[in-house]
């Protein structure tokens, strides 16, 4: 009995020193902390010790697509925005770039070589000047599994792709990067960190859908694109197929006239697939890239081999950042929300003719008028 009754003291003292050095509530408040409460004074000011534990994360939802709001501020460097309406001075703005037959920017065309029609009823320019601008792009880049299978080489052809117009940036250019399969997903929001634009491209692994909804993807981005001020476009790296749309392509057509925005496209098939016969289909969505491009102001390349990107971009560069700048007031003041065709011209003033440019030989050659054809006039309640 003795030794039951010095054997249940010591086992009360080893347990009365067990409680002693842990001490009251300690128990598991190092590795677990309720999250705080959400502040609803506004007066309040949240702690910013270092101590203070963490506050829980908002549930992940769905990005906004294209949040101009977000878009960086041109900087003002003299240049007027790209192609508007404004009803408050009655001026329409055209961004024009004449490319020679290598599609060299032509930089020294006097302005009253230029003739502006709307509606085919000429219009007095009233202002008028050459320049480079900081651009705003979204790089829409179609990744399905139709095509780019992780570690395939459409896979590396199209990012490497992507990696070379990143290469191409000033440092006043921002750029988002979207993704488009089934649905178009935003990756990356404009920016101008090159490091953030080169982890958005990393992200790109495996392809979620087979379909590849390319009006979609164009409408949306340039809806949003439409709502940012600046010398801004669309590059779309794309196959030009596309295959479950909600909308039809003269519906793409009129959506991508009325946002005013540039649309530069690069053909990956041909990369993709050098010398195939790749059929009826292939054809008409390389048709259909060359209406957009050209409906909107911009250009459409199809490269055969991947040595070709580099001068594709230099082309593109010119076209984007080298621009004349014209404005004028149009005859019809109509606020009826129609659309507006317009027609760029060059026209020798001495002969009424147009312009025929030559070489270092003398000898005539082709030069392209990029222009967009046209803008949607307000509407009265606007």
């Amino acid at each position: 009995m003795k030794k039951l009754i010095v054997a249940s003291g010591v086992l009360l003292v080893l347990l009365a020193a067990l409680f002693a050095q842990e001490g009251p509530g300690s128990v598991g408040s190092d590795t677990v902390a309720r999250p705080r409460r959400p502040v609803t004074d506004s007066s309040s000011t949240p702690s910013t010790s270092p101590s203070a534990p963490a506050a829980t994360p908002a549930p992940a939802t769905e990005l906004p697509k294209i949040p101009s709001k977000l878009a960086p501020k041109p900087k003002d460097d003299g240049g007027p925005p790209s192609a508007t309406f404004s009803a408050d001075t009655s001026l329409v703005t055209v961004d024009v770039a004449v490319v020679d037959n290598k599609n060299n920017f032509v930089p020294t065309i006097p302005r009253n070589y230029f003739r502006i029609l709307e509606d085919n009823v000429p219009q007095t320019i009233k202002e008028f000047s050459l320049g480079q601008a900081p651009m705003t792009v979204a790089l829409v880049v179609e990744f399905s599994r139709r095509f780019q299978w992780y570690g395939g080489g459409d896979w590396f052809l199209t990012l490497q792709t992507a990696y070379s117009f990143l290469s191409t940036l000033r440092p006043d250019d921002y750029v988002a990067i979207i993704r488009y399969d089934l649905r178009t997903q935003i990756v990356t929001d404009f920016t101008n960190d090159r490091a953030v634009l080169q982890q958005g491209l990393r992200s790109f692994i495996f392809p979620d859908f087979s379909e590849a909804n390319l009006f979609d993807a164009l409408t949306d981005t340039a809806d949003r694109m439409s709502k940012i001020e600046g010398r801004k476009a669309i590059l779309v790296l794309t196959s030009g197929i596309d295959t479950f749309s909600k909308i039809t392509f003269d519906q793409t057509r009129r959506k991508l006239q009325d946002s005013g925005v540039p649309i530069y496209s690069i053909g990956l098939l041909q990369m993709l697939n050098p010398g195939a016969n790749l059929g009826i289909d292939f054809l008409q969505a390389d048709n259909e890239m060359k209406t957009f491009t050209k409906e909107t102001g911009g250009q459409a390349f199809f490269p055969r081999w991947p040595a070709e990107i580099g001068d594709v971009f230099n082309s593109m560069q010119s076209a984007m950042r080298n621009q004349y700048t014209l404005a004028y007031s149009p005859s019809n003041q109509e606020h009826d929300g129609k659309f507006r065709k317009i027609t760029v011209q060059l026209v020798d003033p001495a002969t009424n003719q147009p312009v025929v440019m030559k070489d270092e030989k003398n000898k005539p050659i082709k030069y392209t008028i990029i222009a967009k054809q046209g803008y949607k006039a307000p509407r009265a309640v606007e």
